[in-house]
């Protein structure tokens, strides 16, 4: 009873907020995504980033093992499903790239911030960007044939995640009134990250929905499974390690089939998986957290 209380208690703000989006569109009110996912993902999430690893308590040789531990796992993610579409006969540039990145940003960085306290969300955002960095090359490479190192390196968020790693190895920190004023601004983005999830769930289309539940069950299982390896693989310690299985396993991101949207693959598919996916994850999620926890 304690352990579903702990989960409930984790799991509800997450959903609660995401619905909060879903209802806002469902009664016709205005929600602009695009400027809304610029300003967190350009801002919001870098200060988040930067200031969570520049006041953790963390050991930077544990933050290194896990960012090995979160390569190993989506290369054992990646290389299931590109047997698993081989055999299917399923296009690589439509399913591979949402199959493997999850939803680390909207759910994963919540989730393990509510779980874990201030140390978890160090942890989270190191496997976030090590997932960014991942999906802008590669990623982008699968879905439209074609990466760019360049972009990575320009992205806020790799920015901010080697800035906020340089100042933990060294222990160095900013003025208190600097400090105080980037958490300000990276405390807008988890509250706006879910609600925008919400709101682009309520706003996409969907159709033949059987292969997409088929598909989802399949990455959570798949996924799980491969972080839990990687990270007895590596020797992670237990928080490191549940953060890790939380991250990897969350749900199909929307900025997959904004992707697939702006590339030309099919986006009706990715759109099934990102809804099915999403709700999965309300059963899903809370029973991986009740495994870990």
């Amino acid at each position: 009873m304690n352990l579903a209380l702990t989960v409930l208690n984790i799991t509800a703000p997450v959903f609660i907020l995401g619905a909060v989006g879903y209802v806002w569109v469902k009664l016709g009110f205005e929600y602009r995504v695009e400027f809304v996912t610029r300003l967190t993902m350009t801002l919001s999430v870098p200060c988040l980033i930067f200031v969570a690893l520049m006041k953790a308590k963390i050991d930077p040789t544990a933050l290194a093992a896990l960012s090995i531990a979160s390569f190993v796992a989506y290369a054992i993610v990646s290389v299931a499903f590109i047997v698993i579409l081989k055999l299917r006969g399923l296009s690589f540039s439509t399913y591979l790239a949402p199959l493997v990145f999850g939803n680390t940003g909207n759910l994963g960085l919540p989730l393990a911030l509510f779980a874990f306290g201030e140390a978890g969300l160090s942890y989270a955002v190191v496997v976030f960007a090590v997932m960014a960095i991942l999906s802008f090359t590669i990623g982008v490479w699968v879905v439209s044939g074609g990466g760019s190192l360049m972009r990575v390196v320009k992205e806020p968020i790799v920015a901010a995640t080697v800035l906020g790693a340089l100042f933990l190895w060294q222990g160095w920190s900013t003025p208190v009134f600097l400090t105080n004023a980037l958490e300000l601004i990276g405390q807008m983005a988890i509250p706006i990250m879910l609600i925008t999830l919400g709101v682009a769930v309520a706003r996409l289309e969907t159709r033949d929905m059987g292969q997409a539940v088929w598909l989802s069950v399949l990455k959570a299982l798949i996924c799980a499974a491969a972080a839990w390896f990687a990270a007895r693989w590596m020797g992670l310690a237990p928080v490191p390690t549940a953060v890790l299985i939380v991250q990897i396993s969350t749900p199909v991101a929307v900025t997959s089939y904004l992707l697939a949207e702006k590339y030309g693959t099919e986006a009706q598919p990715v759109a099934g998986m990102v809804v099915a996916s999403t709700i999965l994850s309300v059963i899903t999620l809370p029973l991986i957290l009740a495994f870990v926890i």
